[in-house]
């Protein structure tokens, strides 16, 4: 691919991870919306990381998605285990929807801390897993914007791990959002590297 063709790759992908996170108001096809801006924007970092030769752009951005993937079936599987534990200990009949409802229903404040509680220990797993997965973002980003000498590059970065830590409330996430504005801008801007200028016969006649 050509530089032209990757900047584009990368900026249509960051469009559609933002248009993937407006998801949450109604938007149809987010979640799609969101896989296929993933899959473009790692296309066009894998294309950055060859084009300026630092394998550290694509590397860093895939660790930090496969953390995160790591930390979602984490989460996932705790509040599975939970539940389920709960249901099991209480001799809930789990192929029966009704009596699991009515047990959520009628939960004794002992069934309802030890409830909290594993919720509690999956959204602190995820989050760790999420910190540490836009520090590799970050990372990328970083070796990007050092690179191509796009600055934008970098704020996202920087607002992408400053939401995660802060993605316990809501304004975490609002930073993520605009550190993918950010990513898009940065995209659409990058300028591609001038060729070094090669000597003229008289340049070399005179010397």
């Amino acid at each position: 691919m050509d530089f032209e063709t990757i900047k584009t790759l990368g900026g249509i992908g960051a469009i559609l991870m933002i248009v993937g996170v407006l998801g949450g108001i109604g938007i149809p096809y987010a979640g799609l919306a969101s896989l296929i801006g993933m899959i473009l924007v790692l296309v066009a970092l894998k294309g950055m990381a060859d084009y300026y030769q630092e394998s550290g752009i694509f590397n860093n951005a895939l660790y930090g998605l496969i953390t995160t993937i790591i930390g979602v079936v984490i989460f996932a599987g705790v509040m599975v285990t939970v539940m389920l534990s709960m249901l099991s200990s209480a001799g809930i009949d789990l192929t029966n929807p009704l009596s699991i409802q009515e047990y959520f229903m009628n939960l004794n404040l002992e069934n309802l801390m030890t409830f909290l509680g594993g919720i509690f220990a999956a959204i602190v797993v995820l989050f760790i897993f999420l910190v540490i997965s836009a520090v590799f973002f970050r990372k990328s980003l970083n070796s990007l914007s050092a690179k191509s000498g796009e600055k934008m590059f970098g704020w996202a970065g920087l607002l992408w791990l400053i939401g995660a830590v802060l993605s316990i409330v809501a304004i975490g996430l609002i930073l993520i959002f605009i550190s993918w504005i950010l990513i898009a801008v940065g995209f659409f801007s990058i300028k591609k590297a001038a060729a070094p200028a090669t000597p003229t016969s008289s340049n070399l006649s005179s010397t």
